[in-house]
Order: structure tokens, then C-alpha cells, then sequence
């Protein structure tokens, strides 16, 4: 007999969401605590407690790491909570089975997300509580992204109170450079943002506002603060040079080199070590280096700005293969995409472009700033994805390049669009160059 099986697609469309069973619930969050948690020692502070909230209610946070879930688990209990994960995430087999467990809501980041809407408008409708970064993705440099235009509309337009759990030290934990696990301080407050008063009361402009100033954070900063060491298994600064990719004395890209507890120019030998604290130790007096990486790739992105508003040809071009995610099977030993073809990925002032094969045949794509104003970084700084006609695709490039090229797409989109402005206080990033 031939039985027409579903699309991977299609049966995540047609899902049915609930809340989390009990039982599973408890079960999920035992091993939340005994399995990540419990090593990092986390110091959870509830200032608002959300089991107060006896209806529908959604929780926000300032998403720094992957393991964030486990926070927002504990900080929650016993409240059971439907949180959102990236819709390609649901494609990779060792999440299939406990995202449908626990009924994780899928959104697709930075894209047109009918889906993920559809599905929060389900638990809320329910009775539940629905938990979304509003930032979209987890922090790459250890600071905070502007939150995605249409968050203050959402919020509003569900208006029921809305929780946020500030973190704090979790990217420290936790990096997009290197994947290994840190322990350290780690903090998480729980509060209560917008009661529906509150959401009546405000514009979505103000919302969103409010929202930003409270995610405002800097974990390098924070560690500077705490002043607590790390136990960083000798590899504090593995790929750091996919984040800090120019040379702050030289000013030559790509010539920085970073292992273990190194980060150094090939060019002209400006480095430094990096101790537990996560501070940087210069090599000698005459090195140039910023006081963190945060601050460092803050310094690069004002070089991008420069250079794009300088030369209206700008154009960069790399070589990348192009991987897609599977319709009728799931993605083994932790891959993130099926690599299918290979090309040139240009990025110019028109927008980003691709071309060269999928399969085997030509294929080619080309996507406006007003479609594109980031980059989706799903694990770390080697690959990055985008929506191209609803689809999800990753990118592989050659070199390590791609901690530019998110630079470039913010920048040029701020430029051409700006529909996804910069915050306040990076105004001086733009000073004289309009």
C-alpha cells in the first residue's frame, strides 16, 4: 500500500499545541536542574513571581545562550510554560522528540512567521504561558541586539501581562566562538514588565523602547563587575577571531589568529592573552587592544560604517557552499542543515545575492535590505542562515568571514532601510557620517 507520508514542513504546520503535560513538565524540569543547571550555579532571584498570574501570560527575556531554557524552566516552576525555538531547530534529530514533548512552538527568526504566531495565539488562548526571546536569536558578542520591529505590537495585541527574565553572565557561559561549557556567575531576576494596563496605556514604539533599555547588558562588562573567575578549560579564546576579525593596531582584517588563551595579528604580532576573568593581557606596551570583545567588535562595526557610507560601490564576494533542511528525515550528529550546493555570496548596496548550484543546477537568489536587516546565527560564527522566499538556508563560507558580513547586513539595512534602528546610545557610531 502506498501511504503518503507528510513533508517535515507540512506536519509542523499541522501540529496541534498544548500546554506541557504535568508530568512531563516536572520530569523536563528535574533534568533541567540536574543536567545543566546544577553546574553552573545559578543565582535565580524572583521579584515578581509569575505563578502569581492565575491566566494567560507571556514571559520575555534577554536571550544570551543556549542552555537559557533551563533558566526560564526553574525560574518559572511550577508554572508550565510553551517556549519558542527556532523553526529550523525542529529539523535536527536529537530536538525532534523532546520539542513535541514539550510542546516548544516553532519561529522562524527574522522571517515572516505566521506559524510561530499561530501557535502562541493557541496557549494563550488556552489559558498558558507563552516564553519568546524578542531579540530572535541568542546574544553572538555578548551584548544585546536591538529587539525585532513588531514585538510591541504582538504584546499589545495579545495584552496580557507580560514577565521578563533579566540575565546576566549566561553568555559567558555559553559563547557563540566557542561551544564549550564555562562555569562561572551566572544571574537571572524574574519581574513583572507590562501589566495590560500598561500595554494599553503605551504606543508599540514605547513598548518596544521599554523593552530594549531593560535588556540593556554587557557580559564582558558584568564580568568586570563580578570580578569572579571562569574555569575556561584553557580554550577562553578558541575562534575568538571569527568575532575579532581586525586587527585594532594594524588594521588589516582577517589576519587575527586566536587559540586557546591567545589572540594575535599574523600581520604585525599585536596581541594578547586572556585570563579566567575574561580580561585581556597584552603582549607588551606597544599592543593595541580593546578592553573586551564586545568593545572590540562594537569598534569593527564603526569601521563598517565607515567603510559602506565612503564607497556607494562597495562590495564583498566569498565563496560558500548552501546547505537546506531535509523534508522527509531529520538531521543527524548535531548538523544544522544538508549541504547541497555551492557559490559566490555577494553582499552590495542593492542587498545580498547568491549564485551558483543547488543540486547539481543553476540556482540564484537576490534579497533587498528591506527583506534582510541581519543574519540568522544559529550555533556559532562558522555559518549563518537566512529566509529566502519563506525557506530556510545556511551558508558555509571558505574563511572565516562571517562575523563581517553580519556587520555589513546590519549596516547596510541601516543605511537603505532602518526600519530595525540602532540603539540610542550607539549614536556616536554615526556621528558626521550622514
Amino acid at each position: 500500500m502506498n501511504i503518503h507520508r507528510k513533508t517535515n514542513a507540512q506536519a509542523l504546520y499541522d501540529r496541534k499545541y498544548k500546554i506541557p503535560n504535568p508530568l512531563l513538565y516536572k520530569l523536563y524540569h528535574f533534568l533541567s536542574w540536574h543536567l545543566i543547571l546544577h553546574s553552573f550555579h545559578p543565582q535565580i532571584v524572583i521579584k515578581d513571581n509569575i505563578n502569581d498570574c492565575k491566566g494567560p501570560c507571556i514571559l520575555i527575556w534577554n536571550h544570551l545562550s543556549r542552555i537559557d531554557h533551563a533558566y526560564l524552566v526553574e525560574a518559572a516552576y511550577p508554572k508550565r510554560i510553551n517556549i519558542l525555538a527556532g523553526y529550523n531547530e525542529f529539523y535536527r534529530s536529537h530536538l525532534h522528540f523532546p520539542f513535541h514533548l514539550m510542546n516548544i512552538l516553532p519561529k522562524k527568526i527574522f522571517a515572516n512567521d505566521i506559524l510561530g504566531v499561530k501557535a502562541m495565539m493557541k496557549i494563550i488562548k488556552e489559558g498558558g504561558c507563552v516564553a519568546f526571546a524578542p531579540e530572535g536569536m541568542s546574544s553572538i558578542y555578548g551584548t544585546n541586539q536591538p529587539i525585532v520591529v513588531g514585538t510591541g505590537h504582538l504584546l499589545k495585541h495579545f495584552n496580557v501581562p507580560v514577565y521578563f527574565l533579566k540575565m546576566r553572565g549566561e553568555y559567558l557561559a555559553n559563547t557563540k566562538v566557542c561551544l564549550d561549557p564555562r562555569i562561572g556567575k551566572c544571574e537571572a531576576e524574574m519581574s513583572l514588565l507590562f501589566s495590560p494596563e500598561d500595554l494599553n496605556s503605551l504606543s508599540q514604539e514605547a513598548v518596544e523602547d521599554k523593552i530594549n533599555l531593560a535588556f540593556k547588558n554587557d557580559d564582558y562588562e558584568y564580568a568586570k563587575e563580578q570580578h569572579v573567575q571562569w574555569r575556561t578549560n584553557g580554550n577562553i579564546c578558541n575562534r575568538l577571531n571569527d568575532l575579532c576579525y581586525r586587527c585594532p593596531k594594524c588594521g588589516k582584517e582577517m589576519t587575527m589568529v586566536a587559540y586557546g588563551d591567545e589572540i594575535k595579528c599574523n600581520a604585525c604580532g599585536n596581541g594578547a592573552k586572556m585570563n579566567d576573568f575574561y580580561e585581556f593581557v597584552p603582549f607588551d606596551d606597544k599592543c593595541v587592544i580593546p578592553v573586551s570583545p564586545s568593545k572590540w567588535f562594537r569598534e569593527e562595526r564603526r569601521e563598517v560604517i565607515k567603510a559602506i557610507r565612503k564607497n556607494l560601490s562597495y562590495s564583498i564576494s566569498v565563496p560558500v557552499k548552501i546547505g537546506f533542511l531535509p523534508q522527509n528525515h531529520y538531521l543527524k550528529h548535531h548538523l544544522t542543515s544538508e549541504i547541497l550546493g555551492e557559490g559566490l555570496f555577494t553582499l552590495d548596496h542593492q542587498g545580498v545575492h547568491f549564485k551558483g548550484t543547488k543540486n547539481g543546477e543553476a540556482y540564484s537568489f537576490d534579497l533587498t535590505y528591506k527583506a534582510v536587516f541581519s543574519l540568522v546565527i544559529v550555533t556559532d560564527l562558522t555559518h549563518f542562515g537566512l529566509y529566502v522566499d519563506e525557506e530556510y538556508i545556511e551558508f558555509f563560507p571558505d574563511t572565516p568571514v562571517v562575523g563581517k558580513l553580519l556587520l555589513l547586513t546590519e549596516e547596510m539595512h541601516r543605511l537603505h532601510v532602518n526600519t530595525w534602528k540602532a540603539f540610542p546610545w550607539d549614536a556616536d557610531l554615526y556621528q558626521s557620517l550622514d
